[in-house]
């Protein structure tokens, strides 16, 4: 098997495909909102994510108080950005959905996998976001705890500021030949 350096031609008008290839982390937002509209679509593509034993452990807290997003950003060192959203969802994950045993860390590669769908879904249907960080910091999820009134039982995973981009940004080139290795490493 060989791998090509460069997109082979049968894909490169499939839309769904190039999205994933062309999403960029976006920061900056115009002054246009976030429709509820929006949000219904990003939120079903997020829960069409896959999970382990379909235990679904997330829910989803959408933002859209100004006042409160900004909060969010004063709390949070690496969500500054969010003051300036439309809008942000807070990804949490529900302790009474997690497995149990040594299954029970699984939750977070299912809540890794309903935040990309989130970040793909915004950017298909031109919006633009970025993955903010919580979890596993405590310095960071007590704020959000706290500003969002979050139980418990419920673990905040990471904070998506969402909106329409300021800026058209290229996407980088990712790719990396070197890291890709057939059968076995040498």
């Amino acid at each position: 098997m060989k791998v090509s350096n460069s997109i082979p031609q049968e894909f490169t008008n499939n839309e769904a495909y190039m999205s994933i290839l062309s999403r960029v982390s976006v920061r900056r937002y115009s002054d246009l909102p976030v429709s509820d509209d929006h949000i219904s679509a990003i939120l079903h593509a997020a829960m069409s994510a896959p999970s382990a034993v379909n235990r679904q452990p997330w829910e989803f807290i959408i933002v859209d108080d100004p006042d409160l997003l900004k909060q969010l950003a004063d709390a949070l060192p690496y969500a500054k950005m969010a003051a300036h959203a439309p809008a942000a969802i807070v990804v949490c994950g529900n302790k009474e959905r997690f497995l149990e045993g040594t299954d029970d860390i699984l939750w977070e590669q299912d809540l890794s996998a309903a935040s990309e769908n989130i970040l793909l879904a915004a950017h298909a249907i031109g919006l633009g976001g970025v993955w903010t960080c919580l979890y596993p910091h405590e310095e960071r999820i007590a704020p959000v705890r706290r500003l969002l009134n979050i139980p418990d039982t419920l673990v905040p995973f990471n904070l998506i500021p969402l909106g329409h981009p300021a800026a058209d940004h290229a996407p980088m080139d990712k790719w990396h030949p070197d890291r890709i290795h057939l059968n076995r490493l040498p």
